[in-house]
């Protein structure tokens, strides 16, 4: 560059370059105008788009910027254009300036923010604001000195001058301690230390840091920013709240605040009044200066660490009895009506539940602190009347914190808590309704305001999932207090809710019937409340007797009897709704294995309850036009039997005492007419398990009555014309019905045919079809899958079911595993074309649509769950309703191979002994898997990768590498190629394309790979520091020993970095960074797997990272090229090598970033190493081109955490310190 280009007050000033400097400054204005004018063809408006772009790359650039912005005669644009010259210079060119060069930039910079006026468009200011912080980023106590004091003079000026100052504090201390700003962390910890000196009271870092280096001064003044900021609210609240500029700069200073009170000392927040003035802004009628208040709150309230004096100074303000008035009057006044959501108070309500949720957990944390005045009953009916609001999404946050409450050693058991539980107790009973599964149009104020919160389904019910499990903790924790009466209050209001369940309800109509009616769903609802009542009884008896209290008696003996009672006069009830009948069915066995656990009395009549349930479910003939009140009939008798079979497997000795009855009893059943095979075998299972676990039977007598349960089962399997169907496929396809098949597809022209479900069958195709049902209900997999699923289901290796289940069938795996092996690789090649040569060419295209998957996507598909099975119902006889027939064989055949397969790994060295096995599975599994649909593999990794986890340590080395190096080739190539033809398709649609069917393949495909990433994730991740004690060694350590079974799992690995799925390559990420120290080693098994990595791993790194897609992303991707850079420049010129073939790199900065990669430092600024040399060749989301890098309101943390399909850990959490080790390690 030529230096005179950057001179602020002197330089070559002849005449030919101020003609050349005033020539382009002219073309530039000439420019804008043909861009900004609507009269301008595209042609010259791109031309004078490419002028602009390239005047950007010339050394006199920045004077141009300077001069154009600092002109205030031209048009707001004009002068941006010149500001984002200066922006592009410092940002891209700054460290190729001399000295001088950037002292003059920065005057420049200092020039325009004295110069900023009322007048100029806020963009304008902000702007110069930016390229402030720009700089100081880059020179701020290095060679900026003086920062600070320009500030405070700057600040001494106009209101507007103020803002300015205020924006760039705010952005700085954002940068320092909050970002992940590339410039800034390359910095360490250096603007973070300046950031804390220069807004904090000297005093205060005298007081605090007595010792730290005070040889380089930053600071001016000796009041701080944090005082300033503290009395400019103050100067507004007493003089300026009618001045409109003065409240935009409030509400700026307040805004500051926000970003400073979570890493500020706090003793500076208490020295500076800044507490009492951002109060003061809460009780103001400004809007937006009450809600960046409260978000100030939230910050410094949601803090670890706070000491006593802390407490006293900043949290005891709070519960005052004035204070907590003054909360109670803003919440009121916050509160909105669901039918019309006036957004800021809405907004400003549940910001004010998130903070008065950060204060309340001091109470359990620091009570003693709390001074006796404190007016804590007040306080807690302000939590009440939250938890109250109508909108759940105001009421969570708070909501969790009763929970935390009610749990605490320090306030749990005071007055002022006890007396809150029964309203309490109330509202959580009331809002256990599944709210989930009412209309979209309903007008329940809930869903209004839950419609308004979260716009996607996932996050709707995981929100939902997440509220009722807090309800159901709080009736936990309030029956842990309380058993005996809660226990009876909540089964008093049951008989209410059951006494009154159809008032003011039409009688049930079997064609208007719906699983998700008002009486089923507060029956549901109140269910919910007694189960979390049983677990906190279940605790509060764990407690009494691990503290051996003999008093406990007292209690359980009047409360098992009336439980019981209550229970017997539940079973004596009639229900016609099925649903509901489900439900009663459902919470009579949890009795059984809870609070009347051991009883055999009861036992007993919840088992003949429910069987008779079950017949009585039988004999309901099938319903004209009304598919779904007959499939919950279906459903219900069908979980009645799962219920039999739970008890039976649970209490098996106390069902023994009367198993000649309960034989009788299932024999009759198994014969009556409407009874199928599939039914009679679910039946005989629950004798079958009762044999099987009772504890005082002849070991003979056992092993003789198992065996002929399944006597008929095994014979199947033992039929010579099983094994000789499943030789070839032609075979197979005569034993699932399907042999005339492909004559009828050619016979009907369903090629001609456009709407199958609208083509009924004829004669012919009802014949078929029942054929396909007939022969699959023929085939043995269902009833092997029910008898040896429920023979190791809850055992344990060495437990005398987990024997007798060996016992039996180990001598009959030989005979059923060949065939099973040859129903799964049949099955599989029914998506293979060559397997349907009797079809003509013009017939080619008709498999793939035969055998395409009908499936329903939340939030993608049109219509209900419950539409889209009725549809499928209305359709049984028509083309589509044959297809959907054939695609239910083939998926029960696959399906059920794959359980079967997990239930005899159960069975452990039976399963993984069995000599040359896994070549066989691996072929049976994947070798004609290629063809099968996205959502069809999706089932292989849903029953195969269990049999990987529980393969025994002494047979991994034969039985796991050809399953693992089958499954990832097969993965990696089916999902590689999947993402290929999803981009594809999207690159060639157009505007009038049907997206429904691509997105729902997108989402299919998205699930997928991310299975198949958590599938590496289980395999790969970091042994747990306890493995180090034990013998055995990890799967991981295995398959890293392992090289060729841990080749495809890198390939797949490398492949998954480019996947536009941001959380499986954010995921992969971290994998691969998990692998590198491991090839560390210079033996002759890690070098080639270390040169991988240092080669096609870094490259498809480096590819992601120039992926617009993988913005989100960066800085996981920069980590783990940092970290291959790090962990392996040293022992291979690879990486390097690499490096230096890319675009605009030089020697001198990759070498100047691997020296500074082999340092030791931390993991973000390892990252803004890569980043910053890697800057021109990352990529740009297309939604952020162009915009300011400022953050939008979002979603807080604790916000985001309610919306997450896990809650795990978040009892009691506070926010932490910004990854910097906290303050006080800046200056040890």
């Amino acid at each position: 560059m030529n230096s005179t280009a950057l001179t602020a007050n002197g330089g070559d000033h002849s005449n030919a370059h101020q003609a050349d400097t005033s020539y382009t400054d002219t073309q530039i204005l000439r420019a804008l105008e043909l861009i900004y004018d609507p009269r301008s063809s595209n042609e010259h408006r791109q031309d004078a788009s490419q002028y602009l772009e390239q005047i950007k790359a010339q050394d006199q650039a920045p004077h141009h910027g300077y001069i154009l912005a600092a002109n205030k005669s031209h048009a707001p644009v004009v002068r941006h254009y010149g500001l984002s010259l200066l922006e592009d210079a410092i940002r891209h060119r700054w460290t190729g300036y001399t000295a001088k060069q950037s002292h003059a930039l920065r005057e420049w910079v200092v020039k325009l923010a004295q110069g900023a006026a009322q007048e100029d468009p806020v963009f304008i200011r902000n702007k110069i604001a930016q390229l402030w912080v720009e700089i100081a980023t880059r020179s701020w106590v290095l060679d900026w000195m003086d920062m600070d004091e320009l500030l405070v003079r700057l600040w001494d000026g106009s209101v507007c001058q103020k803002e300015l100052v205020l924006e760039v504090l705010e952005t700085l201390s954002e940068n320092s301690f909050g970002k992940e700003d590339t410039v800034t962390a390359l910095r360490g910890n250096e603007l973070g230390k300046a950031c804390v000196e220069i807004f904090t009271p000297a005093e205060i870092m005298i007081h605090h840091f007595p010792k730290r280096d005070t040889s380089i001064n930053v600071r001016f003044g000796g009041e701080g920013w944090l005082f300033r900021i503290s009395n400019l609210l103050h100067w507004y609240s007493q003089e300026g709240q009618n001045n409109p500029e003065l409240q935009t700069c409030a509400v700026k200073a307040l805004s500051t605040l926000k970003s400073v009170v979570y890493w500020i000392i706090l003793r500076a927040i208490a020295t500076t009044n800044c507490i009492q003035r951002i109060f003061e802004s809460l009780t103001m009628s400004n809007q937006a200066m009450q809600l960046v208040a409260l978000e100030a709150l939230c910050a410094l309230y949601n803090r670890p660490n706070y000491t006593d004096d802390d407490v006293r100074d900043l949290v005891w303000p709070l519960f005052k009895h004035e204070t907590v008035n003054t909360l109670k009057i803003l919440y009121q006044w916050s509160v909105v009506n669901a039918d019309d959501i006036d957004e800021e108070k809405y907004l400003l309500c549940k910001k004010l539940s998130e903070m008065i949720h950060n204060v309340g957990q001091f109470l359990d944390t620091k009570l003693d602190v709390i001074p006796q005045e404190a007016d804590l009953p007040n306080f807690l009916d302000l939590l009440l009347r939250i938890v109250q609001n109508e909108s759940l999404h105001v009421s969570i946050a708070v909501l969790h914190l009763w929970i935390q409450l009610l749990d605490s050693d320090s306030i749990g058991d005071s007055p002022p808590v006890m007396s809150l539980i029964g309203p309490l107790l109330e509202i959580c009973s009331q809002r256990l309704l599944r709210y989930e599964v009412l209309p979209e149009d309903s007008n329940v104020p809930a869903i209004l305001f839950l419609k308004e919160d979260i716009d996607t389904i996932p996050e709707r019910h995981a929100f939902l999932g997440n509220y009722a499990r807090f309800c159901k903790d709080i009736v936990n924790c309030i029956v842990q207090k309380q058993p005996l009466d809660a226990i009876i209050h909540i089964l008093d209001q049951t008989d209410q809710v059951l006494h009154h369940l159809y008032d003011g309800e039409p009688p049930m109509n079997a064609q208007l019937y719906s699983k998700s009616s008002i009486p089923a769903l507060k029956l549901d609802a109140q269910f919910s409340v007694i189960e979390a009542g049983l677990l906190g009884y279940s605790r509060w008896r764990a407690v009494r007797r691990a503290k051996k209290d003999d008093t406990m008696t007292a209690i359980t003996g009047p409360l098992n009897n009336k439980v019981q009672e209550w229970c017997v006069r539940l079973t004596e009830l009639r229900f016609d709704d099925p649903t509901i009948l489900q439900r009663v069915v459902n919470l009579a066995v949890e009795f059984v294995e809870s609070t009347l656990k051991g009883n055999a009395e009861f036992v007993i009549r919840v088992f003949y309850f429910t069987f008779d349930m079950m017949k009585v479910l039988k004999d309901i003939p099938e319903q004209p036009k009304a598919f779904i009140y007959n499939e919950a009939v279906g459903e219900c008798r069908r979980y009645c039997g799962q219920q039999l079979q739970r008890l039976a497997l649970r209490e098996a000795d106390q069902l023994m005492t009367v198993y000649g009855d309960i034989e009788a009893t299932v024999g009759q059943y198994c014969q009556s007419t409407n009874v199928d095979q599939q039914e009679s075998d679910r039946c005989i299972s629950i004798l079958f398990v009762i044999v099987q676990r009772a504890a005082n039977i002849d070991q003979q007598k056992r092993e003789a009555r198992l065996e002929e349960f399944i006597a008929h089962v095994i014979r199947t399997w033992q039929d010579p014309a099983l094994s000789a169907s499943l030789s070839n496929f032609a075979g197979f396809r005569d034993l699932l019905g399907l042999s005339n098949l492909q004559n009828y597809l050619v016979k009907r022209k369903v090629n001609q045919i456009e709407d199958w479900a609208a083509a009924p069958l004829d004669d012919e195709g009802k014949v078929l079809r029942l054929q396909i049902e007939a022969a699959r209900d023929n085939l043995p997999l269902r009833a092997t899958k029910t008898f040896l699923g429920i023979s190791v289901e809850r055992t344990e290796p060495g437990t005398p079911p987990y024997q007798v289940a060996n016992a039996l069938w180990s001598k009959y795996l030989p005979i059923i595993l060949p065939n099973l092996l040859q129903l799964i690789s049949l099955a599989h090649s029914f998506s293979d074309p060559a397997s349907w040569s009797e079809l003509p060419s013009e017939l080619r295209g008709i498999p793939a649509r035969v055998l395409r998957d009908r499936y329903w996507q939340v939030g993608i598909s049109s219509g209900s769950r419950d539409d889209f099975y009725s549809q499928i119902e209305e359709t049984k006889l028509t083309m589509e309703g044959l297809a959907s027939t054939i695609r239910s064989s083939l998926r029960m055949v696959r399906e059920t191979s794959y359980r079967l397969l997990y239930s005899m790994s159960l069975l452990g060295n039976t399963l993984y002994d069995y000599q040359g096995l896994p070549e066989p599975l691996s072929r049976a599994v994947f070798g004609n898997a290629s063809l099968l649909t996205i959502h069809q593999t999706g089932m292989i990794l849903a029953g195969i990768p269990p049999i990987i986890y529980s393969c025994p340590p002494h047979a991994r080395a034969h039985f796991v590498p050809p399953l693992l190096i089958a499954m990832f080739e097969f993965l990696d190539e089916k999902v590689s190629s999947e993402w290929d033809g999803i981009e594809q398709r999207k690159a060639a649609s157009g505007p009038d394309d049907d997206l429904v069917e691509e997105m729902k393949d997108e989402a299919i495909l998205r699930q997928l790979t991310n299975t198949c990433v958590s599938f590496v994730v289980r395999l790969l991740e970091p042994d747990p520091p306890i493995s180090s004690l034990t013998s055995q060694p990890s799967l991981r350590s295995f398959i890293l020993t392992t090289p060729y079974a841990l080749k495809p799992l890198i390939l797949f690995c490398t492949h998954a970095l480019r996947m536009h799925d941001s959380r499986a390559c954010g995921l992969i990420t971290r994998v691969l960074r998990s692998l590198l120290p491991a090839f560390m080693t210079l033996t002759a098994d890690a070098a080639p797997v270390r040169e991988y990595l240092a080669s096609d791993v870094l490259k498809a790194c480096i590819e992601s990272l120039h992926d617009p897609y993988f913005v989100d992303i960066q800085s996981d991707l920069a980590l783990l090229i940092a970290s291959i850079l790090a962990a392996y420049a040293k022992q291979t010129d690879t990486p390097r090598l690499i490096l230096l073939s890319l675009p605009g790199m030089t020697v001198q900065g990759v070498d100047a970033a691997l020296g500074k990669l082999l340092e030791k430092a931390d993991s973000k600024r390892r990252g803004a190493v890569v980043l910053k040399l890697l800057e021109g060749l990352r990529g740009v989301s297309v939604s952020e081109m162009g915009k300011r890098p400022k953050e939008a309101r979002g979603r807080s943390e604790l916000e985001k955490r309610f919306v997450q399909g896990s809650m795990e850990g978040l009892k009691g959490r506070r926010g932490s310190s910004p990854d910097l080790r906290g303050v006080a390690d800046m200056f040890a």
